[in-house]
């Protein structure tokens, strides 16, 4: 091959090499004119949108205001009241000025919490007919002495407390018969409240001063036909408003609830099991209502109840979320259920001094 042939290959290389290019910036064009050409089309389309939507005069349409309904809305108030811990001290100073309890505060609590029932379902949700309410007595009314701490720190023994708080329950019960005509009172045992230092299965109810209380309740208010009384010998008590029912248990049969779900896994597992064992016997029940955990959690199916003590120093230890001190409330109307769920706070730090 001469000189002359090797200059020619080579020419036709370099122009290869050219033609290769152009036709790489060729199509990258074309890529980049047909990304264009969509953005301004997009960009058209937007632009027609927004003339169109300038170009259009809205007509509301001539809603009204309901008017006042002549007739008042039938409904039952359903309370709970549960985990007082009633003539338990909780020390300010150990809780970080969180809260403060003892038997002065607890008294304001229950007052403040008599009080707020009747404002909220009188004032706040005016235009009801309330065919009476349903008081659930949650449990751990009392703090009890199944701790050694609890015995050196409380405000009273076992009996003492007994004795002081009956007569202040008997009378926030009174006060709402007045204000509702008619209270039914479901009770059932807590844990704090036993007499034994381990919880037992047999007769668990009948060691227990929540199951005591209830009792001496049924039996002061034996002769007054605004109340009504369900104070079982099990830990479960069944509740029939219109046509829901509700189930009422402590809560204390639950174990675990500290792992990344909180306690609505175990809790939720109890409520299946208790749904099948009253299936098997032909009952079923709406909602779940327990206390015991000290956070109020609503729901349809669900309401776990808060406290009247509030941050204690075992939450505090254990680093436990914040909570007020608040008890559950519920609104349930013929055909409907549950239909409102609203929290009833009970401390005020001004007025109760620290």
């Amino acid at each position: 091959m001469g000189l002359n042939d090797e200059l020619r290959e080579q020419r036709v290389l370099e122009d290869n090499v050219d033609l290769l290019r152009v036709r790489r910036e060729r199509d990258s064009a074309t890529k980049e004119v047909a990304r264009l050409t969509e953005q301004l089309a997009s960009v058209q389309r937007a632009l027609t949108f927004v003339e169109q939507v300038e170009s259009q005069h809205l007509q509301p349409l001539p809603w009204t205001v309901p008017k006042k309904p002549t007739a008042k809305s039938s409904a039952t108030l359903m309370v709970m009241l549960s985990d007082l811990h009633l003539d338990e001290v909780v020390e300010p100073n150990e809780v970080e000025g969180l809260n403060a309890y003892n038997r002065t505060i607890a008294r304001m609590r229950l007052e403040r919490w008599c009080s707020n029932v009747v404002k909220l379902s009188r004032h706040y949700l005016s235009g009801m007919k309330y065919d009476g309410v349903v008081v659930l007595l949650g449990g751990d009314i009392f703090s009890g002495d199944i701790h050694e701490e609890l015995q050196q720190t409380n405000e009273d023994t076992m009996m003492g407390s007994f004795l002081y708080w009956a007569e202040h329950i008997a009378s926030a019960l009174d006060l709402l018969a007045g204000e509702f005509k008619h209270v039914h009172v479901a009770g059932v045992a807590g844990n704090h409240g036993r007499t034994t230092r381990k919880p037992r299965m047999k007769m668990r109810a009948r060691t227990n001063f929540d199951w005591l209380l209830c009792k001496q309740l049924e039996r002061y208010f034996k002769d007054d036909k605004r109340f009504t009384f369900n104070v079982p010998e099990g830990t479960d008590a069944l509740v029939k408003v219109y046509d829901s029912t509700h189930l009422l248990s402590h809560g204390d049969q639950v174990s675990g609830g500290g792992g990344i779900g909180g306690i609505y896994p175990p809790i939720m597992r109890m409520r299946a099991r208790k749904a099948q064992r009253f299936l098997a016997t032909g009952q079923t029940f709406d909602t779940l209502w327990i206390g015991h955990w000290h956070q109020y959690l609503p729901s349809p199916s669900l309401v776990v109840n808060g406290s009247m003590k509030g941050v204690d120093e075992y939450a505090y230890v254990m680093n436990f979320g914040f909570e007020q001190p608040q008890q559950a409330l519920a609104i349930i109307a013929p055909n409907k259920g549950i239909t409102l769920h609203a929290p009833i706070f009970c401390a005020d730090r001004k007025k109760e001094g620290w």
